[in-house]
């Protein structure tokens, strides 16, 4: 129903015809619409039916009336209402007059006026039952748990911890000693270097019930699920993320523990380089947003904290092929190690362009070395790559279906940064492929071609421009980057046998394309050491000689070593 109400009005000079339904202001006599019968303001106050008769058809009903005719239809109102006796029942709000509709018209909505309210002692008959209270907030359950939802019983935690604490000598837990108090506190074995850590044992070089029990009861108060809980004891509570520096004491305490690394405790010049390792892959697979900083929802979507669990079960720490592999470490090493001559933990651009037989394109080599895959300011040395940016090169390199390494690659040949890669960009790298085919008798593929079979093999969401959200949906995103940057893999897709690539997949299937390559490597690699006349890599010449000193944490800080990883 609608109401009528004083509006400002504007006279309109030109004389138009409009619909019945159209809602209009009007204000006097044929203002709006040309009509020689009806007198809308004189008819509304006789209360007569108004035919409208133009070339509209239909009845003329004004949404609202002149401002002066407003003011004594209030002024009707407020009479009546004083009218009323305080004791009597609130009468019903006046209408004002409706016309009547002719019969052979078609019906419509009724005009009313807005009435105030009757300030009256007795209740309506149609508020005697009060309408439902709005739900408040505290009726609708928490579903929101940052730190975990609350379920475990802190009481009987203590108690077991207070228990493990009496079976020990004077009541003292030592580091070799700290695995059964972990334990018992429901985490995983590996956890406990940095739960000694977290509870003041790199003080006195022990830890008692007295000083324990403060700090794990803070942790579990607060902290809920074992994502939370592994955040607060690697940080000891003082961060929301993780840092590079929090995983050393961690991954240090498998070093030195675990079965499956035993023969490389007498080693101790390869402890700092196993330890960066497993850190930069860490960082590679698990820090999604390239911030250098892990945070609590990205270790809940990675396996970290599971794999850290399957270390307690499985000796063999090369089964462990997820950040913990040796065998993985041994080959990265391996090949940052042929490519660093001056073994100063760096390598320049032309020690990159050796990589594989100079596979890698120099315009790519270029962009690697831009800054676009570097994360913050922490190389000091410019123009130089520090061991842990090789660690995600060699990553992104040899898996190009990894999300990080899309990603990696993305970031290279996106000249620009508008997060689109254009056709002058695909031509830009294309332009120096074309050359090396020529140079080697291969009949290249001109460019033209080659977009097209690129755009329709990605089939790019904008026509003409390839998003990183069309490569990540796309299977064939590796043969899309060999294109452009690496000659090498190119070819050998351009030349394999189908049928034995599929048998191949089967062999290996389950495994990505980087276990592939680090398996495949391993082998030759032990091949070539265990030839006659080859020279071990690691013969005592070479680990007695200064070149390869053990990087301690303090050299790392004085040469400002980068070990958090690319970009």
């Amino acid at each position: 129903m609608t109401t009528l109400c004083a509006v400002p009005c504007q006279f309109l000079g030109l004389k138009i015809p409009i619909y019945h339904s159209v809602l209009v202001d009007q204000r006097c006599s044929r203002a709006i619409h040309h009509c020689d019968v009806c007198n809308v303001v004189q008819r509304l106050e006789s209360g007569a039916a108004i035919v409208c008769k133009s070339i509209h058809y239909g009845v003329c009903q004004p949404v609202a009336i002149p401002p002066t005719k407003a003011r004594i239809i209030k002024k009707r109102e407020e009479k009546a209402t004083a009218k009323v006796s305080p004791h009597s029942p609130p009468a019903k709000p006046q209408l004002s007059p409706q016309p009547k509709v002719a019969d052979q018209l078609s019906p419509q909505p009724k005009v009313v006026t807005e009435v105030k309210p009757t300030t009256s002692a007795t209740p309506s008959p149609k508020s005697a039952d009060p309408p439902n209270p709005a739900p408040s907030g505290s009726s609708i359950p928490r579903f929101y748990f940052p730190l975990g939802q609350p379920a475990s019983d802190d009481v009987k935690e203590l108690k077991k911890v207070s228990e493990v604490f009496g079976t020990l000598k004077e009541g003292k837990a030592y580091k070799n000693d700290f695995g059964e108090v972990t334990k018992v506190c429901n985490c995983p074995l590996y956890w406990k270097g940095p739960l000694f850590l977290a509870a003041g044992g790199d003080k006195l070089g022990c830890v008692t019930s007295a000083s324990f029990q403060p700090v794990w009861k803070r942790i579990i108060q607060k902290h809920h699920d074992d994502y939370s809980r592994f955040m607060a004891i690697m940080t000891q509570m003082k961060r929301s993320y993780l840092t590079a520096d929090d995983f050393v004491p961690l991954i240090q305490d498998v070093i030195d523990t675990h079965p499956g690394l035993t023969f490389l405790q007498e080693a101790q010049e390869f402890h700092s380089r196993y330890l960066h390792t497993v850190i930069a892959r860490i960082f590679y697979t698990v820090n999604r947003s390239w911030s250098g900083q892990i945070n609590i929802p990205e270790l809940r979507r990675s396996n970290l904290l599971q794999v850290i669990s399957s270390l307690e079960e499985e000796d063999d720490i090369n089964q462990i092929t997820d950040f913990f592999s040796y065998e993985h470490f041994y080959v990265i090493y391996c090949k940052f190690w042929e490519l660093d001559t001056d073994h100063d933990l760096f390598i320049s651009q032309q020690d990159l362009a050796r990589h594989n037989d100079g596979a890698i394109s120099s315009r790519m080599a270029e962009r690697i070395f831009s800054g676009a895959v570097t994360r913050g300011s922490s190389v000091s040395r410019e123009g130089k790559m520090s061991y842990t940016e090789f660690v995600w090169f060699l990553l992104a390199e040899e898996d190009k279906k990894h999300p990080t390494a899309i990603e990696y690659w993305f970031r290279c040949m996106d000249l620009d940064g508008d997060g689109l890669l254009s056709m002058y960009e695909l031509e830009y790298f294309y332009e120096e492929q074309y050359n090396k085919m020529v140079s080697l008798g291969i009949e290249p593929m001109p460019f033209e071609d080659c977009l097209c079979q690129m755009l329709d093999m990605i089939n790019p969401t904008i026509p003409g421009k390839i998003t990183l959200r069309d490569l990540k949906q796309s299977r064939m995103t590796p043969l899309f980057f060999d294109t452009f940057f690496n000659l090498e893999k190119y070819l050998d897709h351009e030349q394999r046998d189908p049928f034995a690539a599929a048998k191949e997949a089967e062999d290996m299937e389950g495994m990505s394309d980087w276990e592939r390559y680090a398996a495949e490597e391993y082998e030759m690699l032990v091949a070539d050491e265990t030839m006659p006349g080859q020279d071990d890599v690691f013969d005592d010449d070479v680990l007695e000689s200064a070149e390869v000193r053990r990087v301690t944490r303090a050299d790392m800080e004085e040469a400002d070593y980068d070990y958090t990883g690319g970009a």
